[in-house]
């Protein structure tokens, strides 16, 4: 059993503006709603300041941003926890406009600066997206995914897209509120190609987000299709092999995911 997410303390909420609220869980976490603050672990303080920084002024039309929030002495950091103003939203299987998102999103990153953190970042998300670029080897389990990831590896081709930051992770960051404009939540960085981040929302869609694979096809338009999405679903792979909580059964959608993309090299 995973444990439950622990509450954000109080000396944390007060420094958020947030003393009184009762902290409420949002879906199965680790966010908590605390009136009109969104508050969030954050193990790495450099990361998160990034992540504060960039929100804060990033600006990208029909598009809800979640602002951060400084605390009361001006930090975006208090005690291994970074705020956000709360804004209303779900989760929805409403797939291809997340993959606008990502298109809309990216365009508006394009002239971000290379984030200094990510050089020092060893996470399994990182060593994973690495992995997939063919930039890091590292022994992957093959039941849960290592053996199909080697074979899917023999496919790869140069991308010559210009890398920039990208969020890797947008799939269940994006929220929908009725007709209002989609928010995101968060931001998982990455410096690659703009297409690698819509490619990874189409294979989180299709693989655990009960998206039909005709997804894969309606955004091939997107500059080297085959190869990026290629390089997500190595990615997703890394990941399912890496990750601790990863079973057989989490990889059966990922399984098909990638006999689809390999319809398309």
């Amino acid at each position: 059993m995973t444990p439950s997410p622990e509450p954000p303390p109080s000396h944390v909420r007060a420094a958020f503006g947030a003393r009184d609220a009762e902290p409420e869980l949002i879906d199965a976490g680790p966010v908590w709603r605390c009136g009109d603050a969104a508050i969030r672990p954050a193990g790495k303080p450099a990361e998160a300041t990034w992540v504060a920084k960039t929100l804060d002024t990033l600006t990208v039309d029909n598009l809800r941003i979640g602002r951060p929030l400084r605390s009361t002495d001006g930090r975006y950091v208090v005690g291994g926890w970074a705020a956000t103003k709360y804004l209303s939203g779900r989760a929805e299987p409403r797939h291809d406009e997340i993959v606008e998102v990502a298109v809309k999103l990216h365009e508006a990153t394009e002239g971000l600066p290379r984030p200094r953190f990510l050089d020092a970042r060893a996470d399994v998300f990182a060593i994973a997206d690495r992995c997939a670029w063919g930039e890091a080897g590292v022994e992957l389990d093959d039941a849960l995914g290592g053996r199909l990831h080697e074979l899917l590896s023999a496919y790869r081709k140069p991308v010559t897209g210009k890398p920039q930051v990208v969020h890797g992770d947008l799939f269940g960051n994006v929220l929908f509120a009725g007709d209002a404009a989609p928010a995101v939540i968060d931001f998982k960085a990455f410096w690659r190609p703009a297409e690698y981040g819509a490619a990874i929302v189409v294979v989180d869609a299709t693989s655990w987000g009960g998206a039909d694979h005709s997804l894969i096809q309606r955004w091939s338009h997107l500059a080297e299709w085959p190869q990026v999405l290629l390089r997500a679903t190595l990615f997703r792979l890394a990941v399912h092999a890496l990750h601790p909580l990863s079973g057989p059964k989490s990889l059966v959608g990922l399984e098909r995911t990638a006999t689809k993309v390999l319809e398309l090299l």
